[in-house]
Parts: C-alpha cells; sequence; structure tokens
C-alpha cells in the first residue's frame, strides 16, 4: 500500500507541475506578479515533496530532463537577454566581432548587419543594445551554435541555445552525483538543483547559459578532487570562459596545495600552485585571441564596470548605504558605493581564503559558497539568475540558504509588474530578510540537507 501511495503522489506532482511548467513557458506574462507567485511556489511545493520522498535517482533524474523538454520550444516570456545571444551569435557567423560593435548603432545608422535585427533590437531593448557585449568566448560558442542552428529565426535560436543549456544540466546531473558519492554524500542531493523551480525556470526557460559554465565548474571540482589538477584547471579556465564569475574562487586553492598536514610546504607545491593559475589564466586568454582587437579591453572592461557604476537591481547592502547617501548628501552614490562594494568583496575573499582551513574539497566549496553569496550581499545588481552558482555550490555542503534564497528571489520579480519597470523595496527587504534570517539560523546551529537523505555519515576526503 505504501508503494502504492508513493508512486501516486510521484504521478500527482510530476503531472500538476508538467501543466504548471507549460503554463510558465507559453502562457504567462512577466507582469502578471501574482499568478507568477502562486505557480511558484505550488511548484517548490511539489519539490520539497519529491525529494522527501526518497524515490529512485533513475526517477528523479527522467523527470527532471521532462519539466526541462516542456520548456524546448517556448521563447523566454520572463527575460529578454537571449535577443543579445542571437545577435553576438549571428554577428560572429557574419564574420563580425561583437564586442566591438554596438546594436544601437548599427539600428541607427540603417545598416542591419543580421538577419531579424530590429526585431532582436526591439527584443533586447535600448539598455542592452546600446551596451557592448561582456559573455565571454565559449559562451559566445554557444551563441555562434545556435546562429548556425538557426539564422533566420528566432525560435529556431532558441530551441538550439536551449539543448545546449538541457545537455549541459544533464552533465552536471552525471557528474555532481558522481562527486556527491566519492565525498562520502547521497547522490541523489544533486536534484536539490535540478529539480528546483528557479534552475528549470530561470535557467531552461529564460535561456541563461549558467549551466554550461556549471557544467565546466562541477567537472573541475571533480577532477581537483580526483588529484587531477591539471585537467582540473583546464576546466576551470572553460568554466570562467562561458561566465567569469569562477575567476573569483582562484585564491580559495591556496592552502590546498601550499598546506598539508597543518604545515606550510612550499617546494614544489608552489610550483604547482603557479602552474595552476597559470592554465586558467592563460586558457582564458587564448579563448579570447580570436576577439583580439584594438578595441576588445577598453570595451570589454568598460561593459563589465558598468555594472559596478550605473546598474542596481534586487541589492542588500548596497540600497542600505545608498539611503545613507541620499541622508547626507542628497543624491545617488552609487558612483563612490560601486567601488567600495568590491573592495570589501575582494577583502572578504582573502580572509576566507587564508583564514578558513580549505585543505578539503569540500572546505573549498564551502569558502567558494560564502565567498560568493557576500559578493552578491555587496554587489548593486543581483539579477535572479546569478544564484544558481550559489545553489550548485550549497549541494556539497551543509547550508540550505541558497535554497531558500531561490524561492524567495521571486519577489524580485515585482518590480516587472510596474509599468514603467519600478522596485518595490518593501520586497526587497522581506527578501533580504528571510535569507539573512535562515543564513544567521544556519551559521548558529548544525543543518540538515532539504532532502533528508544524509544516509552517508562519514565525508571520505583524499589528499592533493
Amino acid at each position: 500500500m505504501f508503494n502504492t501511495n508513493k508512486r501516486f503522489i510521484l504521478v500527482l506532482i510530476t503531472v500538476i507541475s508538467c501543466l504548471l511548467y507549460y503554463f510558465t513557458a507559453y502562457h504567462l506574462e512577466r507582469t502578471s506578479f501574482n499568478t507568477l507567485i502562486l505557480i511558484w511556489t505550488v511548484l517548490f511545493g511539489g519539490y520539497a515533496i519529491l525529494l522527501r520522498n526518497n524515490y529512485s535517482f533513475k526517477h528523479l533524474a527522467a523527470i527532471a530532463v521532462l519539466f526541462r523538454l516542456l520548456f524546448l520550444i517556448a521563447i523566454p516570456n520572463l527575460s529578454q537577454d537571449f535577443y543579445r545571444f542571437i545577435w553576438d551569435g549571428r554577428m560572429i557567423l557574419e564574420g563580425m566581432n561583437p564586442y566591438i560593435f554596438l546594436p544601437e548603432n548599427f539600428i541607427k545608422s540603417g545598416f542591419l548587419p543580421v538577419e531579424q535585427a530590429k526585431e532582436l533590437y526591439e527584443g533586447m531593448g535600448p539598455m542592452n543594445g546600446s551596451h557592448y557585449t561582456n559573455y565571454p568566448p565559449l559562451n559566445q560558442l554557444s551563441f555562434l551554435i545556435a546562429a548556425l542552428f538557426s539564422s533566420k529565426s528566432i525560435l529556431g535560436a532558441a530551441i538550439a541555445m536551449r539543448i545546449q543549456i538541457i545537455l549541459a544540466d544533464i552533465g552536471i546531473i552525471y557528474v555532481g552525483a558522481k562527486l556527491l558519492r566519492r565525498l562520502g554524500k547521497n547522490p541523489s542531493n544533486i536534484f536539490l538543483y535540478a529539480l528546483n523551480p528557479f534552475i528549470i525556470i530561470e535557467l531552461t526557460g529564460n535561456l541563461h547559459f549558467e549551466p554550461v559554465m556549471l557544467f565546466f565548474l562541477v567537472l573541475s571540482l571533480y577532477l581537483f578532487h580526483k588529484k587531477k589538477w591539471i585537467l582540473s584547471a583546464f576546466m576551470l579556465a572553460f568554466s570562467v570562459s562561458v561566465k567569469l564569475i569562477p575567476l573569483f574562487f582562484l585564491p580559495i586553492f591556496l592552502k590546498r596545495f601550499l598546506v598539508k598536514n597543518g604545515k606550510l610546504e612550499l617546494e614544489g607545491n608552489a610550483v604547482k600552485l603557479l602552474l595552476f593559475y597559470s592554465i586558467v589564466v592563460l586558457t582564458t586568454i587564448v579563448l579570447f585571441l580570436p576577439f583580439l582587437s584594438e578595441f576588445l579591453i577598453e570595451s570589454y572592461s568598460n561593459s563589465v564596470g558598468l555594472w559596478f557604476r550605473s546598474f542596481e537591481f534586487n541589492a542588500s547592502f548596497y540600497y542600505v548605504f545608498r539611503e545613507v547617501g541620499y541622508l547626507f548628501r542628497g543624491y545617488n552614490e552609487i558612483a563612490v558605493i560601486g567601488k567600495i562594494l568590491p573592495v570589501l568583496s575582494v577583502l572578504f575573499l582573502l580572509g576566507v581564503s587564508l583564514f578558513r582551513k580549505n585543505t578539503s574539497t569540500i572546505d573549498i566549496i564551502t569558502s567558494m559558497l560564502l565567498a560568493l553569496s557576500f559578493y552578491y550581499f555587496m554587489s548593486t545588481t543581483v539579477h535572479p539568475w546569478y544564484l544558481a552558482t550559489l545553489i550548485i555550490l550549497s549541494v556539497f555542503t551543509k547550508y540550505n540558504y541558497p535554497l531558500v534564497w531561490s524561492f524567495v528571489i521571486i519577489l524580485s520579480y515585482q518590480a516587472y509588474a510596474n509599468t514603467p519597470w519600478h522596485e518595490n523595496l518593501w520586497f526587497v527587504a522581506l527578501e533580504y530578510i528571510i535569507v539573512f534570517g535562515y543564513l544567521i539560523y544556519e551559521l548558529k546551529k548544525p543543518t540538515q540537507r532539504l532532502s533528508g537523505k544524509n544516509c552517508y555519515e562519514k565525508e571520505k576526503e583524499s589528499g592533493l
């Protein structure tokens, strides 16, 4: 009777979730915040039930892929970034460097360099179209693949990109489960990521390429744990070449190379560390070479820098500092605060790298999680898809606060319910009160995995 009930619950949750994912993919409008939050809540309820009922790995993997396939032929309706992805890919296909040309300039001049140029520019919006692209070279390769697959159809290009994202998530499930098993943890914990409605909607649905970056990151960590640190460095470089954020993690590897049995051992290990860093940095540079021009460094650095100097969205401490600036100076201090906050993030990163243990794989992943969390807490802009990295890292640790954040991040979408776009800071405050509250709770009290499936009691760590 128990097995029958368990099977019925599995089918029921799967069917309900499929219907909600289908509606989200093909009928939901971004401005329908009340509908979105209702769907979001029901999906997360189903997610929790699936995780707590100890279903087989194969069943959960099949369901995770099924949910993603429901979005296969959908045009993203909760994000417009994919229009820029298609533009960049078609620019490369036409033999043009996407890093040094602005879509806005082409539209104003009347020269349309790619198919459907006007539709793509209108889709990405004037803000996106007036800035240089900041997507690294392997991400551009994904865009090019989409252009090769479909150079004249927006839907065709979206399908090509979505297939790449789904394949990357399948890779994360496979490699992530292997890493969990080697760490002495339950492989099914990977479904904390793979079945998370936030991951499915925000990444597969909205065509953000975090899964490709995270696949290489998880593969890098897996190889590093197996002491294949040279291959690990190459995979980390590939991850950086999809999204730059893994560069942030490099200092955290210091102690893993240089500290043995609690003692600093530089002989031989310093050379390994230097080689590890060199592979990551040089491989990343080499991958940029096809786009090399006299304007590349200037345009790319300006584009990246804009996120700290100009953009504001779903921030936490920055909004507090901004209000203080208004109180004492009478105007927005982003030009000043935007330069100070990254310095605080770097100082925190150095503290985590030098003063935490960081001699085991789990120590390293935990430090990555804490350092990146602090970075986001200090950021002026925290788009929802940024949380994907925190979620995959949390799978290998004892912390659940990124999972809680993935649920309450939906409050940030309230901004899109307004015309014109406008944030309600009460929603932002509620989001971060919940996140910080749960984080403090976890820091003070040992945590259990949300899935309740920690049947592996001993972590098995191997040396480098």
